[in-house]
């Protein structure tokens, strides 16, 4: 897979490639790419650039010259995949089209991430993750009911957009086996944004109704303080309901007509709502979901950061993972988010800029010594030091 990604939609597709066992060869510039800076850092290295491209492989070359262009048009006719998120329009300038590719190898797969897609009325804007959370109506409704829009903190947009590409990347390669073609992919933040909006857009386009933005909800689909944090339960459901009953010690409301319904304890919420709040604040935050877990409640601490990077679960089933790391010596990385029974998710380590540019040029493509010395000494080509050079595979 060849990663022209930047930033997180695209890189994160191609990791998730990576992850699962490919080989990922990232593109980057003679001075490495752009996001290498991004914050937060440990000890020196850039906790951002490690998560999109830890176990990738670097390939530094000069795209604006002729001769790296030559080796990008080598390397896309032995690949299975292109990924690209450059603003629609660009990497067709740059010779490198989908049209381009399928004459350079009709089997290749080209995955097109952008803001507002290949086509479309806003095909020619550009933007980042906010703007999906922003124009599919998601910022409006996160938030609680005076609140103004809210986004996400994290990325929501980028990481389901990255998801979209790699589920059609996948299939496109499934269906290659049966029709021996590759095909071209279109992704976008906004397609995105609106998709998660999907069912208030659809509540609106059927009959005109406008959901409202609740805050965190409300009864028993909400967060609740504790004596030391917060709590949050999700226990609408009418099969919940006698578990809620028998958790709250009021075995008698399993009767109670203001409660038969889920209609009806909405009618009755500030009921409920006083009495979890009396059972929650008389516990610590660990007491209350141990509580309510007894009685197959589905809740869940509201952890900090701090808390959540403690948590039992991302060490034992290594969704966090501590890779070697050039610059701070080790870092945690995005780990194993998919367990497969034969083929284990694979984590690597960050490569330098330009680490495997050698191994490429010569494994991969064949190139002579003398060809990759012209080249470097052109300044088309950026080599890792020796001792660099080294495989990127942990586990």
């Amino acid at each position: 897979m060849l990663d022209l990604g930047r930033y997180q939609a695209g890189p994160r597709c191609a990791l998730m490639f990576a992850r699962m066992g490919a080989e990922v060869i990232k593109i980057e510039g003679l001075s490495g790419d752009e996001s290498r800076a991004g914050g937060p850092k440990v000890r020196g290295q850039s906790a951002y650039w490690v998560q999109y491209n830890s176990g990738k492989k670097s390939l530094s070359i000069d795209l604006r010259a002729e001769e790296g262009k030559e080796i990008l048009r080598d390397l896309v006719g032995v690949s299975d995949i292109l990924l690209q998120n450059f603003r629609p329009g660009t990497i067709e300038k740059m010779g490198f089209g989908y049209d381009a590719l399928r004459e350079l190898n009709p089997r290749i797969v080209m995955v097109n991430v952008s803001a507002y897609g290949q086509y479309g009325p806003y095909s020619d804007r550009v933007g980042f993750d906010q703007i999906g959370q922003a124009i599919g109506g998601l910022m409006w409704m996160t938030g609680f009911p005076d609140d103004p829009p809210i986004k996400t903190y994290f990325p929501l947009i980028d990481r389901i957009t990255s998801l979209h590409a790699t589920i059609g990347a996948l299939a496109a390669l499934r269906e290659r086996e049966l029709s021996g073609l590759g095909q071209s992919i279109d992704v976008s933040l906004a397609d995105t944004g609106f998709t998660v909006n999907e069912i208030p857009i659809s509540a609106y386009l059927g009959n005109g109704t406008v959901e409202k933005r609740e805050g965190n909800g409300s009864g028993l689909g909400n967060a609740y303080p504790t004596s030391d944090g917060w709590v949050y339960v999700t226990a609408a459901s009418d099969a919940m309901w006698p578990r809620v009953c028998a958790a709250l010690g009021r075995p008698e409301w399993r009767g109670d007509p203001r409660f038969a319904t889920r209609d009806a304890r909405g009618e009755h919420v500030d009921v409920i709502e006083s009495a979890l709040a009396n059972l929650f604040i008389g516990k610590t935050t660990k007491e209350a979901v141990n509580h309510l877990s007894e009685f197959s409640i589905p809740c869940a601490p509201v952890n900090t950061t701090e808390q959540a990077a403690e948590d039992p679960h991302v060490h034992e089933r290594e969704i966090m993972v501590e890779v070697p790391d050039p610059v701070a010596g080790s870092i945690h990385v995005a780990g194993k988010m998919i367990k497969f029974s034969r083929t284990p998710m694979v984590v690597g380590r960050t490569p330098t800029v330009g680490q495997h540019t050698r191994e490429i040029l010569t494994g991969t493509l064949g190139y002579a010594d003398e060809r990759i010395k012209a080249l470097r000494e052109a300044g088309v080509i950026r080599c890792a030091p020796a001792e660099e050079e080294h495989g990127s595979l942990v586990s």
